[in-house]
């Protein structure tokens, strides 16, 4: 067929739509018409071909070009719709409908080997400076005895009857053919008579797999690392897949993290927020890191320690601790105690006076930078 309306109009596009555009169009359309889902409507499959004839001049840079410029006449005969334009719309319809490489490339080739995923449970130290590890992976890799192809010692597959060994059979299906995977051999184009006992024909056989990794400073859970080539074994000769490591990092008892940045929080007395002193504040690696609390501080104040933090992930430095203080105000006095803080409480100015005065000094500082 040869249709004289606007291409652009029959897939529903704007004149300056992108390639990427024109493809989503045509492929909801294909979709929509396809002749499988409207067995017996007419309509339907004008439509498919109707669509199909104008993504083949709009994918096509120098069709579109001239059509732009000259509309159907510009295409010179060019157009019309050409079932063998499916050849190079294998990937939409395989897609849409299932058929895989549906248009006569074979199936049976190397095959890239299944990504296997491992889920790994790291202390809060070892995530925070990174650590070496084992981890034992089950996977599938090609049988020792049949050397990965299913069949017997001493035997060998032979070529599918059903489809000559192509891997698939081919079919009518309303105006084009289309191949499908053939159910005998599932695409491989052989098939084992007698299957090798250590396999049961599969090709394959699950082994434990050790493995050393190393864990960088500075994941957190949710990290993912990939190891190349660890994964299952490829099919037909195919390439391992890979193995992604997952991390899950346990909980600290005294830190929290947020993403580089350490958080903690350290209980101080009254006297010492009030009078001014040092403190110490433990590492996450150990040791311990002095701390200068000055006089008249408020609870909930934050102290940052710089380069006392996490490691950057895949950069340098580290980030900083964050140390919040908690004043820690007595419940159990001495009746002189009590006498001692009343008579100390009497001669400080009123929380309302030093917020005042608070209030004015920060309103100074502002005004002087």
């Amino acid at each position: 067929m040869t249709t004289t309306r606007d291409y652009y109009e029959i897939l529903g596009v704007a004149r300056n739509a992108s390639d990427a555009e024109i493809k989503s169009a045509y492929r909801r359309l294909a979709l929509k018409h396809h002749p499988d889902r409207n067995q017996g409507n007419k309509e339907a499959e004008e439509k498919f071909k109707e669509a199909a004839e104008a993504y083949s001049v709009l994918c096509d840079a120098q069709k579109r070009q001239r059509y732009d410029a000259y509309g159907h006449a510009g295409l010179g005969g060019a157009a019309g719709f050409d079932p063998t334009i499916f050849s190079d719309f294998g990937d939409i319809l395989g897609d849409l409908f299932g058929f895989g490489d549906a248009f006569g490339r074979r199936r049976g080739g190397p095959r890239r080997g299944a990504d296997l995923r491992y889920n790994l449970e790291l202390r809060f130290e070892e995530a925070v400076f990174g650590t070496e590890t084992h981890i034992q992976i089950p996977r599938a890799e090609p049988c020792p005895a049949c050397q990965g192809n299913g069949a017997a010692p001493g035997t060998s597959p032979t070529t599918c009857a059903s489809c000559g060994g192509r891997g698939q059979v081919t079919f009518q299906q309303g105006f084009f053919s289309v191949a499908r995977t053939c159910g005998r051999c599932h695409g491989t184009g052989r098939v084992v008579t007698t299957p090798c006992k250590d396999c049961s024909g599969d090709g394959h056989v699950t082994v434990e797999r050790k493995l050393q990794i190393k864990i960088p400073g500075g994941v957190d859970t949710g990290s993912q690392l990939r190891i190349s080539g660890e994964g299952e074994a490829g099919g037909a000769g195919g390439p391992p897949g890979d193995l992604y490591v997952v991390v899950r990092v346990e909980e600290h008892p005294f830190f929290q993290r947020e993403g580089a940045a350490l958080l903690c929080e350290v209980p101080i007395g009254f006297a010492q927020a009030a009078l001014g002193t040092t403190i110490e504040v433990p590492n996450v690696g150990g040791g311990k890191t002095k701390l200068a609390i000055p006089e008249g501080t408020q609870g909930g104040t934050v102290f940052r320690v710089r380069g006392q933090g996490v490691p950057h992930l895949g950069g340098r430095g580290r980030g900083d601790l964050h140390v919040t203080v908690r004043v820690v105000v007595p419940t159990k006095l001495t009746a002189e105690q009590r006498k001692m803080i009343d008579q100390l409480g009497k001669s400080l100015p009123s929380p309302e006076e030093q917020e005042k005065d608070r209030s004015f000094l920060g309103k100074v500082k502002d005004i002087l930078g």
